[in-house]
């Protein structure tokens, strides 16, 4: 936008909303306002800017003019002023440039220098911020790159800070109303929803009334509903911290209705914001159990990369103050590295399915990309680059995919029993065709497993594998046979078996055995007894959420599910009472299983595996939240060529087949770069970033946010980086 056209805004917004502004806030102004708005006005008026004061206005701004003059003689800007460790001037910058401007003071003009130095990217409207809400800020700007396994030590260090600081310091979430109202409210609301949200998230036992405080006070909602753009992004962040919702919080309950309310009725209002106003939309949009948390990673990277996430100087907080140039090189790196690895593994389950037949066995959804990218875009951020598991996961989910069409679809009943007798006796005899296909492909499967896992602990766990393989099959044995044979199994039975023939746990269990340590026998589960509790939940759920989807596919073929059960033992009720019916359970039991993964003392389980539950969730919340993609062949075509072809930067239209030549000529430019990367270092080390977060002085190389800016010599850069 050009100069007038900026100039010409300013004043129409002014001119709109002046004397409603003074009107509505005349007993409640911040300081750092009462100084800073008369001397727009007089700025203004000094470059021949006409100012409309509408009538009724001029006593007002009077009020505000003659505020002004008595703060800033109280202040008597003295020379001590600028060591006060609030800053000058209500932690405000713009308050200290207006009374600098109006006495000359020279300390007031050396500490707005010095917020220039120390924030390069942008000045915030209130410096200096918090100490822990600036590292709060980080941990989760470094969460959102994908970039957490790169700093776990610091991550942790920093979070068991903020986590002791909130046990000392609880009393003062709920402390006198004038605190409450007073002009950190945004700041401290922004804290403390992030806080809960970075804790949980961690495994940390917090209450929900250390960020819902704030409902209880109806005076706390009417400041915030009427300063809308300086509390759009806290609220953001009250939403997201709502998603970590465990079973009777409903605190947490009435948070996330207010804070959705908020930002639907104000997201129209940020066009000038777009990278704000576009995570918002993906928030309100897309839930945070269906999100594959690379794909995640990469939204967050470009909105960085093209826009700051800013909310306007009238906002308490500037989000430019995060950016960084090294962290975000880190973040591109480490993206397009992962795509490197993502692709050479996809390439060998290609490879993989040719082999045993599964590619050309003439039946079924195609499935060796979408599983490959489900198993790779959800478990970027806890998996290391060079991991099996997600091989593994991919293949158990190839076989499942077929052989759950063999049984749905292609085979007769002689072929099935067949089959399932078969694998009854772990005996491919007798079998042909597609059988044959899939006992091989199995076998080979659960014999790689066994062996990887006696490698590693001396241990056979061939029983337990072919188990929970053949409990699966025959739960769909017995799913085929109710749907041929038009016979009604209860609910309760139902969904005992259809919980084992969704495959979640193979999925999980499968990988579990091998990225973690030996594992008790009772994991692996009714061989010895019962499944653990966390993994019965990620079975039911992901079943339910098959029957609240595919309910209408599914009773056209002639299938029972148990939303379509619940409507048969309700004949007087409407299909979306019992889609309403089944969604309720469903909500209980994915706080139930939430709360299973975050907090300790439900299990033994180590943390990975309970990541692995997680991450099978989300996949299964995928696929079903966007009406069952996984039986198209195009719809997530664009998700997977982002996740695993296109770089960073790239338009999203671009070609598979252009990418070998991007590959060559990016070799080139970086060889006659010498890039600075050492195959020897990690990936931190190679981008030259460390991260001082609990110490407040910052060392020399460091900027205001602790990160140092010190390079590491060049070096070519390494293959495995392309």
């Amino acid at each position: 936008m050009t100069l007038d056209v900026l100039l010409f805004s300013g004043l129409k917004f002014i001119h709109a909303n002046m004397y409603t502004l003074l009107k509505e806030n005349s007993q409640c102004f911040p300081c750092w306002f009462t100084i800073v708005f008369p001397s727009i006005l007089q700025l203004a008026k000094a470059q021949g800017l006409e100012i409309i004061i509408v009538n009724g206005s001029n006593k007002l701004l009077s009020d505000v003019i003659m505020k002004k003059k008595a703060l800033l003689e109280s202040e008597k800007l003295n020379d001590n002023i600028v060591n006060e460790e609030d800053g000058p001037l209500f932690q405000s910058p713009s308050s200290t440039a207006q009374a600098f401007m109006s006495s000359g003071n020279k300390n007031c003009l050396e500490y707005l220098m010095s917020i220039v130095q120390k924030c390069p990217n942008g000045v915030p409207s209130r410096f200096p911020v918090d100490e822990e809400l600036k590292m709060l800020c980080m941990v989760d700007n470094i969460q959102r790159m994908g970039l957490a396994k790169h700093f776990e030590k610091e991550i942790e260090q920093i979070l068991e800070q903020v986590y002791n600081n909130f046990q000392n310091n609880n009393e003062y979430l709920l402390s006198s109303e004038e605190e409450k109202i007073s002009d950190d409210l945004p700041e401290k609301l922004l804290k403390d929803s992030l806080a809960f949200r970075l804790l949980r998230l961690q495994g940390y036992k917090i209450n929900q009334g250390s960020f819902c405080w704030f409902l209880q006070q109806p005076q706390i909602r009417d400041k915030i509903e009427k300063n809308k753009e300086r509390f759009t992004y806290v609220m953001y962040n009250v939403y997201r911290a709502t998603d970590l919702m465990f079973n009777g919080e409903s605190q947490i309950e009435e948070a996330r209705f207010f804070a959705r309310n908020f930002l639907v009725n104000n997201n129209d209002n940020l066009s000038l914001f777009p990278a704000l106003q576009k995570v918002i939309e993906h928030e309100l949009n897309v839930p945070w159990f269906a999100r594959l948390e690379h794909l995640d990673h990469r939204l967050w990277i470009e909105l960085n990369q093209s826009i700051p996430l800013s909310i306007g100087k009238s906002s308490f907080y500037w989000l430019s103050y995060l950016q960084n140039e090294k962290l975000m090189q880190l973040a591109v790196q480490n993206y397009e590295y992962r795509q490197s690895i993502y692709r050479k593994e996809l390439e060998d389950l290609k490879r993989w399915s040719k082999e045993k037949g599964l590619v050309d066995i003439g039946f079924g959804r195609e499935k060796t990309t979408y599983s490959y990218f489900a198993s790779a875009a959800s478990s970027s951020s806890f998996l290391p680059y060079e991991s099996f598991l997600r091989l593994i996961v991919a293949k158990c989910s190839i076989v499942i995919t077929v052989a759950d069409d063999f049984y749905d679809e292609e085979a007769s009943l002689s072929e099935l029993h067949i089959l399932s007798e078969a694998i009854q006796r772990w005996d491919a005899k007798n079998l042909d065709g597609p059988s044959k296909i899939i006992f091989e492909a199995l076998d080979d499967l659960v014999c790689d497993v066994a062996k990887m896992y006696h490698l590693q602990h001396k241990i056979d766990i061939t029983p337990q594998l072919r188990h929970m393989w053949k409990e699966t099959f025959d739960a769909w044995m017995m799913e085929s046979l109710w749907s041929r044979t038009s016979n009604l199994p209860s609910r309760d039975k139902y969904l005992q078996v259809g919980m084992i023939s969704i495959g979640a746990h193979i999925l999980v269990l499968h990988a579990a055995s091998l990225g973690c340590s030996i594992l008790p026998n009772q994991m692996f589960g009714p061989i010895n007894g019962q499944y653990e509790n966390v993994t019965k939940l990620l079975m039911t759920t992901t079943r339910l959420l098959n029957d609240i989807q595919s309910y209408q596919k599914e009773r056209e073929v002639g299938k029972m599910n148990y939303t379509l059960l619940h409507f048969n033992e309700n004949p007087r009720g409407q299909i979306e009472d019992s889609i309403d019916f089944v969604k309720v359970i469903l909500g209980d039991k994915k706080k139930e299983f939430l709360e299973n993964v975050l907090m300790d003392g439900f299990n033994d389980m180590p943390r990975t595996m309970k990541l692995l539950h997680l991450s099978c969730l989300n996949v299964f919340h995928m696929f079903f939240n966007s009406c069952n993609l996984f039986d198209t062949k195009s719809a997530i075509l664009e998700d997977i060529m982002r996740a695993i072809y296109i770089p960073l930067g790239q338009n999203e239209q671009t070609q598979i087949m252009s990418l070998q030549e991007k590959k060559i000529k990016k070799k080139i430019e970086i060889i006659k770069g010498n890039a600075c990367v050492n195959h020897e270092k990690t990936m931190k080390q190679q981008v030259g970033i460390g991260i001082s977060f609990v110490k407040r002085q910052n060392p020399k190389n460091y900027n205001s946010f602790g990160w140092s800016t010190k390079g590491f010599a060049s070096h070519n850069l390494r293959l495995c980086f392309m």
